[in-house]
């Protein structure tokens, strides 16, 4: 006689299946690579002005910190820019922010609160400055800008400090030989194109959604300022951070240029503090890292992200969960 086997009743088989279930959750917690707990809690990433590409870099690194570290909420915290940035960071009110190397010189040689705390994570992409002005406008350098309404940047930002840096390379008083306007990537634009302002100082990632929607709609060019390279890397300390660069042509396709245009690059830091959680470190360096070519789909800076150079964070200290990470994927 065939041998007939068992039935299986339902309770059965829904036990058999919650045992099996339960002993793959264990192998894979057993399997997770060491040092891969979950982090709880949560954490502020102090950006930059909404239409900046700080901003937008921070929202796309934002989705990606949630996937990879999904028990950690993220807040986005907008703001003037680098040194406002920075004072946050130092402060306490911020966790994590991104700032140019040569506000970050400038924050630690004036001894501002906290600055001896500060710590770098990782050196991303380099911002590019920008001159911005009318199509149709006689201005051909810094130089030119005398007696003009310039855009410099709001007072926390680091576009306000390399635009002054600039303005004073070009022998010209950034208070008195024009009339600066305190204002941001957010509303420069606007100003330009409704004849408020003659010009404006921008210093970002190539290109900047807000420049390159700005010469969709309204005739602009691109001011070359590599004449004021060298007098500009002479001035002093944090200036040393500066190097000649060159914006593509077609940077902007819709800019009246007609050939590159020289201009001035700084490197942004990806910065924290000395007492942030080294594990919440690691794991948020890493995340910068491997995001690089999902975020630089929409933020094409973020593509010079490279893990090669993103260790030299001068004039930073390393912060030791960012150390741990590089150490970790040391060829």
């Amino acid at each position: 006689m065939p041998l007939v086997p068992p039935r299986i009743s339902r309770r059965h088989a829904l036990r058999a299946m919650v045992a099996v279930l339960a002993v793959l959750a264990a192998l894979v917690w057993w399997l997770r690579p060491f040092g891969e707990a979950e982090l709880k809690g949560e954490l502020t990433f102090s950006t930059g002005v909404r239409t900046g590409v700080y901003h937008r870099y921070g929202q796309l690194l934002e989705q990606a910190l949630k996937q990879d570290m999904p028990g950690v909420g993220v807040r986005l915290e907008t703001s003037e820019g680098s040194q406002e940035n920075l004072q946050r960071v130092a402060s306490g009110e911020a966790d994590f922010t991104v700032a140019t190397a040569d506000a970050v010189a400038k924050y630690k040689l004036d001894g501002k609160p906290g600055s001896q705390l500060l710590r770098g994570c990782a050196r991303l992409y380099d911002d590019y400055v920008q001159l911005v002005v009318p199509a149709g406008s006689s201005v051909q350098s810094a130089r030119d800008l005398r007696g003009k309404r310039v855009a410099v940047g709001q007072a926390g930002s680091g576009v306000r400090l390399v635009s002054e840096r600039l303005l004073t390379a070009a022998k010209l008083d950034p208070a008195r030989d024009l009339t600066p306007v305190s204002i941001g990537i957010d509303t420069m634009p606007a100003e330009l194109e409704a004849g408020r302002i003659d010009a404006f100082f921008w210093s970002g990632g190539l290109p900047t959604n807000a420049v390159r929607e700005l010469s969709e709609r309204f005739e602009i060019r691109l001011v070359q300022l590599g004449d004021l390279v060298e007098q500009l890397q002479g001035s002093g300390s944090p200036a040393r951070y500066y190097r000649a660069a060159v914006m593509p042509q077609d940077a902007y396709g819709r800019a009246r240029n007609t050939t590159a245009v020289a201009t001035v690059a700084v490197p942004n830091l990806l910065v924290t503090k000395e007492g942030t959680d080294p594990e919440l470190t690691e794991q948020f360096t890493r995340t910068v890292i491997l995001s690089r070519d999902r975020i630089a789909q929409q933020v094409h800076a973020a593509q010079l992200v490279d893990l090669r150079t993103a260790i030299y964070t001068d004039p930073l200290e390393l912060h030791e969960g960012a150390g741990r990470y590089y150490r970790s994927v040391k060829p």
